[in-house]
């Protein structure tokens, strides 16, 4: 048996303080908060309304939102500057936003983070041909987000290392 969800329907000024809320418990981005919106079949109109209103009152800054995320998915998720940006494109942020919060990942951090990942992924890979080695610590490099050159790089020098 299938029980769909019956789309709820709420007043605007309900809406409205259904989101500060939402957004001050934890940051959102105008994408997230206009889906919750569709979710509760406000109108468009009403929607923007709703986001200038969350945006003139600071509850929301995509700004803020960008750099929270992207400090958070480097450091909690472990993930590269090219899955972060990614995600965010796919939550519609401006490109410039963007790039100014992955430019404040630090270098040092993101080689070691990448270094250490690599690391663990290779004590968890029974493989003794050094070329598969390579191409499976290689491919999970790029499915969490890390740049071919540099994930090359450390791949080549942690197997070095090794011999």
């Amino acid at each position: 048996m299938e029980y769909k969800k019956t789309p709820k329907e709420i007043s605007k000024e309900s809406a409205l303080s259904k989101v500060m809320f939402i957004c001050s418990r934890q940051e959102k981005c105008s994408f997230d908060i206009r889906k919750k919106l569709r979710d509760w079949n406000i109108s468009s109109d009403d929607q923007d309304e709703i986001i200038q209103s969350l945006i003139d009152e600071k509850f929301l800054s995509e700004e803020r939102y960008t750099n929270f995320y992207v400090r958070d998915k480097f450091r909690f998720n472990k993930w590269g500057r090219i899955k972060i940006s990614h995600q965010l494109r796919q939550k519609q942020i401006p490109e410039s936003l963007i790039e100014t919060a992955l430019q404040q990942l630090n270098n040092e951090e993101y080689l070691e983070n990448l270094n250490d990942i690599l690391k663990s992924k290779m004590r968890s890979i029974k493989e003794n041909d050094p070329y598969q080695l390579k191409a499976k610590l290689f491919r999970f490099a790029q499915g969490r987000g890390f740049e071919a050159q540099l994930s090359l790089k450390l791949i080549e020098k942690i197997i070095s290392e090794l011999s």
